[in-house]
């Protein structure tokens, strides 16, 4: 059944002002964690007007407790919940106190590299082991050691942005890199699939593998004509408080929560229109990952039924579009974070390069049938 004119109308408002607001008015950039908490609330209260046979939708318990869990639990390794908001706040804390030795040993380090190599080591080697290490620890070292470079502010965010896109992709490899993952396994863990643990490695690996190999060369492209010995540019200080952390910690979690209701609050949508589009076109609508929660987009989207070339669509267009933006992924909100980018920094570079990667992928999986 389709939506009621007044509904779409609502859903296509927070719709736009998600995705334009930050970059068009500056209040809503500097508390971007709260605004689109409101957003996700708007969007919750929109769905519970739309009835959809054998899906709940709107307000209800379970949705919010999720949303209070989820940053506290976004992964599950042996049996222990592994959070963002534990990770983040844990990690930032060790940096807080044993900050001095940790830069000195990055700088160090990158004293006795090149820039290119340094480039290439963290994007290609953050991505390729994301998938087994998780994106929110990737993220919390790449950030690190981008802080800790004597490299200028434009080359600091072009180096995050790429080392994203590359960690973003990394992590899908196994369950225990991002949520995302683990919901596709979970979803296609029978008939006919069986998928265990190597399932999405054996599946993906031949697109994500060569794609994080690429990004690092890019990266070096990218950074190769900064010299990092050059005298007037200087790794910045440490200079973050404890409250700083601390408060870090709390606008990931509000960040996750609000991603959360944004990613439920769209269901009707996505149930009734998104699952009804054929693969090749889905592969390019599926760039709305790039402001709602993937997890959610894969959830709503994959089932056994589907083929392998639909699976493979499905993820991979949701994945490279999660680098797109800053609330695209987990690595994004990190990095963002910590380095204080703001979204028209992060989309000067993300937005053309999503968009050039999506066009390889495609030609590569829908073209070339690879």
């Amino acid at each position: 059944m389709a939506l009621e004119p007044g509904i779409l109308a609502g859903f296509l408002v927070i719709f736009l002002a998600v995705l334009l607001g930050p970059f068009k008015i500056h209040v809503i950039e500097e508390n971007l964690e709260v605004f689109l908490f409101v957003c996700g609330i708007a969007a919750m209260t929109i769905s519970g007007f739309v009835e959809i046979p054998g899906t709940e939708t709107g307000w209800r318990m379970e949705i919010i407790e999720e949303a209070l869990t989820s940053p506290l639990n976004s992964l599950n390794i042996g049996g222990i919940p592994i959070g963002i908001f534990q990770v983040v706040l844990i990690v930032g804390l060790i940096i807080y106190k044993w900050h001095e030795p940790i830069h000195k040993a990055i700088r160090k380090m990158a004293n006795a590299l090149s820039l290119k190599i340094m480039a290439f080591i963290l994007i290609a080697v953050l991505g390729l082991f994301s998938s087994v290490m998780s994106a929110i620890l990737a993220a919390i070292i790449l950030v690190e050691m981008v802080n800790a470079l004597p490299i200028s502010r434009k080359s600091k965010i072009d180096l995050t942005v790429i080392a994203c896109f590359s960690i973003g992709l990394g992590a899908a490899l196994t369950p225990l890199g991002e949520p995302l993952s683990t919901i596709a396994v979970s979803k296609l863990s029978g008939e006919p699939y069986h998928a265990d643990f190597m399932f999405l490695f054996n599946m993906l690996g031949k697109y994500i593998i060569p794609g994080i190999l690429a990004y690092g060369i890019v990266g070096m492209f990218f950074l190769g004509k900064v010299d990092m010995k050059d005298s007037g540019i200087k790794a910045e200080d440490y200079n973050e408080t404890l409250k700083d952390v601390i408060m870090r910690a709390v606008k990931v979690y509000l960040f996750i929560m609000a991603l959360t209701f944004l990613g439920d609050g769209f269901k009707p949508i996505i149930f009734e229109y998104f699952t009804q589009i054929p693969s090749a076109v889905l592969y390019w609508v599926n760039m709305v990952s790039a402001i709602l929660d993937n997890a959610t987009l894969a959830a709503a989207e994959i089932g056994p039924t589907m083929s392998e070339l639909q699976i493979k669509s499905i993820l991979m267009g949701l994945l490279i579009a999660g680098g797109m933006l800053i609330p695209g992924n987990i690595p994004n909100i990190i990095s963002a974070g910590k380095l204080g980018i703001t979204s028209k920094e992060w989309a000067r570079l993300g937005v053309p390069m999503g968009l050039v990667t999506m066009g390889i992928y495609f030609a590569i999986i829908f073209v070339f049938r690879i």
